[in-house]
């Protein structure tokens, strides 16, 4: 009876300390602000968002994939590993093209986060249509060279830079407001902000792959006075390779 109630005790500690070393060793993925609006935009815009996720956790929290409900949304983790404590992006991209009225849009992330293994991310948007300006008014025209950018396979830590061209194909003067990079690990600068009709500019962008693996995309916007399409994106895509040692 003694050796019985002592195996009884063994097992119920057994069963206890297994309960607390799986409440405690285990990632949780958690977004401070997991919903976005992006107001009312133009149709044909292509707008960014980056959603902040986090790994409130003890264990690391791995990123599966991460799958948009509409083949007009791009979504892409800058990590796909967090420690505990640890933060990072979903960087996301909506394309609204042939798109009007209000648009509601999900992001799924999955992760091997055993009470919320599907994590939902969602934006919203008013897509109006584009307004011609006045027969004879003078209004600038953004037209850029391109708006992808494939750097291909490339070694860990190398910087890949390209240049890209665009023109003030409007009537009026061309003033680029801002321009802006989804992510740290991209720089931007123009050759000039302000074009007159008919003169050609350049944007210089560098991408920085040091401590990246994968498959990575990125975008730099730029913003402008074009009243039609006021801020445009182009989209960078790398696939980041350990470097041999």
């Amino acid at each position: 009876m003694k050796k019985y109630f002592i195996v009884v005790i063994l097992f119920i500690g057994q069963m206890v300390f297994a309960q607390d070393y799986f409440k405690q060793v285990i990632p949780k993925v958690i977004s401070p602000f997991p919903k976005f609006e992006f107001g009312t935009v133009l149709e044909g815009q292509v707008v960014t968002h980056s959603f902040e996720i986090e790994n409130q956790g003890t264990a690391d929290l791995r990123i599966k994939k991460v799958r948009a409900s509409c083949g007009c949304t791009v979504a892409e983790p800058e990590q796909d590993t967090l420690k505990p404590g640890a933060k990072t992006k979903i960087n996301v991209q909506f394309d609204t093209h042939g798109r009007l009225g209000p648009q509601y849009k999900r992001v799924y992330v999955f992760t091997n986060d055993p009470k919320t293994p599907e994590y939902e991310l969602s934006f919203s948007a008013v897509v109006v249509d584009k307004l011609e300006p006045p027969k004879g008014a003078k209004v600038a025209k953004l037209v850029l060279d391109k708006k992808q950018v494939d750097f291909g396979s490339v070694d860990e830590g190398k910087v890949e830079e390209t240049t890209i061209g665009f023109t003030n194909e409007g009537t009026g003067t061309l003033e680029i407001i801002d321009v802006k990079t989804s992510c740290g690990c991209t720089a931007a600068l123009l050759s000039s902000k302000k074009l007159e009709p008919g003169q050609k500019g350049t944007v210089k962008i560098e991408l920085d792959t040091a401590n990246r693996q994968g498959i990575m995309t990125r975008t730099v916007t730029l913003y402008s006075n074009d009243p039609l399409l006021p801020n445009q994106t182009i989209t960078l895509t790398v696939n980041i390779e350990k470097r041999k040692s």
